[in-house]
């Protein structure tokens, strides 16, 4: 199947934005960009199950795991974090497993009820603005 040039340029110009963004980042806005594509790769998930289209569903729902593993769940200090940090890799954890339960059962309550837990996380975060506070900043060497 061909797209049209203006999707392609359009995507590339999304990618671009993307790119620049992720690089000039501090860690805390890092760590807002990743709640906003969780959020994003799950709607996104919504949408495909409710067109029926497993290719996408499966693949949104891919990133958004990963998202959450490979991202926020690596990227938490949990020497220094204590029962927060404790309390979010949890969290994670079962957001992962709801998310997978999702996908093979094909069920939106269960992106809803993970949407409904990440979201007032995500806003919290964005609501400390700054670097935020040191035992939720990422341990020297990893990932946001």
């Amino acid at each position: 199947m061909f797209t049209s040039a203006t999707h392609r340029a359009a995507s590339a110009y999304k990618r671009v934005a993307v790119e620049t963004s992720v690089q000039g980042a501090d860690p805390h806005t890092l760590v807002g960009l990743l709640f906003d594509a969780l959020l994003q790769s799950i709607a996104e998930a919504r949408g495909a199950m409710v067109r029926g289209d497993t290719a996408v569903k499966g693949a949104a729902l891919g990133k958004a795991v990963r998202i959450l593993e490979e991202g926020l769940k690596a990227g938490l200090n949990l020497r220094e974090g204590g029962e927060i940090a404790a309390n979010l890799r949890d969290l994670y954890g079962y957001s992962t497993l709801r998310l997978t339960q999702a996908n093979l059962r094909n069920d939106p309550a269960a992106l809803e009820e993970v949407s409904k837990l990440i979201e007032p996380v995500a806003q919290s975060w964005k609501l400390i603005g700054g670097p935020g506070p040191a035992y939720l900043q990422p341990v020297a060497g990893r990932g946001a």
